[in-house]
């Protein structure tokens, strides 16, 4: 076998179908024919653009390869930094959202871990921000998990009889101390207790402004009206029992609408800083909504995240000065995610067979951040 014949067979082999069917040697100077034929078969092969071409182009296993590896390439474009206070509320909402879509166990065991206080007659547990207290078939309640919970705090005893009942609610937006009873009897004692003003509920809150005067009690009733526009609603409203005269030179007195509930609220301002406040308030009646409309309505300082009561007459996201805003890292256009800023301090019984139970709820994550935002600082002692 001449060199030619050796070299051929040995590219043959190498290149596989380069080799031309049929022809088994040959020489140097053929090589090269064969050589370029195969090429022109390879690119007869490739697929073609245009008007020319009825068959959808056809993407081979190297150019496929090639494109992926241009891809990973590419420099990665990073979203811009969020502001901490735009994570912070990402997180709030997620956390809430979390609480509300998980499985009974684990709302349970959550509030196992938050228990701030518990006798053979109640129980108090800090109340996470978002979560309903009331049954809810679209998430996950805290009355839902409530018989969980109890045998939880029986060591998950079988033959378990124990039972925990809402006595004092708490808004679905409401942090904080939440009392809870262990048999019927109790919250029947409890509501008693409630209705002779002798159970001390304090709450804090952050306001947009500052209330003038500085402490006071606010004795307006309230009542539930229809708001009329392109989006009718219900909202609580104030139904004083006094209104100015036409002249301006006194007051005259209204008649008391049948349907308004009496509503008291005694505040006081605790701390004020960069146009908002921190304030402690304690309602001596039990009315729907009563701290948020008196703050809003009566001392014309709404809650931080309040967007029901930001506004009488639609439904839209509070809106906020540029300072609050710049304080706080946030665009207008964001303000939607902000929580409402109710926390339920502390709760005082009285005592029966023992002395009196007085419990405080420490700060959530996300009031003490806005507190530092706002440079409002937590007095040591709010007795």
């Amino acid at each position: 076998m001449n060199s030619c014949s050796k070299v051929t067979r040995r590219l043959g082999r190498g290149l596989g179908r380069t080799m031309i069917p049929g022809q088994r040697k040959t020489c140097c100077r053929c090589l090269g024919a064969a050589l370029s034929f195969t090429r022109s078969q390879t690119t007869a092969a490739e697929p073609t653009e245009g008007p020319d071409t009825g068959e959808k182009p056809r993407l081979r296993a190297i150019d496929l390869a090639r494109k992926v590896q241009q891809e990973t390439e590419k420099p990665v474009h990073e979203e811009p930094p969020k502001s901490p206070q735009q994570k912070r509320l990402n997180e709030l909402k997620r956390f809430s959202q979390q609480l509300q879509k998980v499985h009974p166990n684990v709302l349970a065991k959550h509030l196992h871990k938050s228990l701030l206080y518990q006798d053979e007659d109640v129980v108090i547990i800090n109340k996470p921000y978002g979560v309903p207290l009331r049954e809810d078939p679209r998430v996950t309640s805290i009355s839902s998990v409530l018989p969980i919970l109890s045998k939880m705090m029986d060591g998950m005893k079988v033959k378990s009889h124990s039972q925990l009942l809402p006595c004092l609610g708490l808004e679905k937006e409401t942090s904080g101390a939440l009392l809870l009873a262990r048999r019927e009897e109790v919250v029947e004692h409890v509501l008693e207790l409630n209705r002779n003003n002798q159970i001390q509920r304090k709450f804090w809150v952050v306001t947009v402004g500052v209330p003038v005067p500085a402490e006071g009690v606010i004795d307006i009733p309230i009542i539930e009206r229809g708001v009329t526009g392109t989006q009718p609603h219900y909202k609580m409203a104030l139904s004083p029992r006094f209104k100015m005269k036409d002249a301006g030179d006194g007051v005259v007195k209204v008649r008391a609408n049948r349907q308004a509930h009496s509503a008291a609220t005694k505040y006081r301002v605790l701390d004020s800083s960069c146009g908002c406040s921190l304030v402690e308030l304690q309602p001596f009646t039990g009315v729907k909504h009563q701290v948020r409309v008196h703050l809003a309505y009566a001392l014309s300082c709404p809650v931080l995240g309040d967007h029901k009561y930001s506004h009488w007459d639609k439904l839209a996201p509070q809106k906020l000065p540029e300072r609050v805003l710049g304080k706080l890292g946030l665009e207008q256009s964001k303000i939607r995610h902000l929580p409402l800023h109710v926390l339920a301090r502390q709760l005082i019984l009285p005592g029966t067979k023992r002395a009196e139970i007085s419990v405080t709820c420490p700060l959530p994550k996300y009031f003490t951040q806005t507190l530092n935002r706002l440079y409002l600082t937590v007095p040591e002692k709010t007795d």
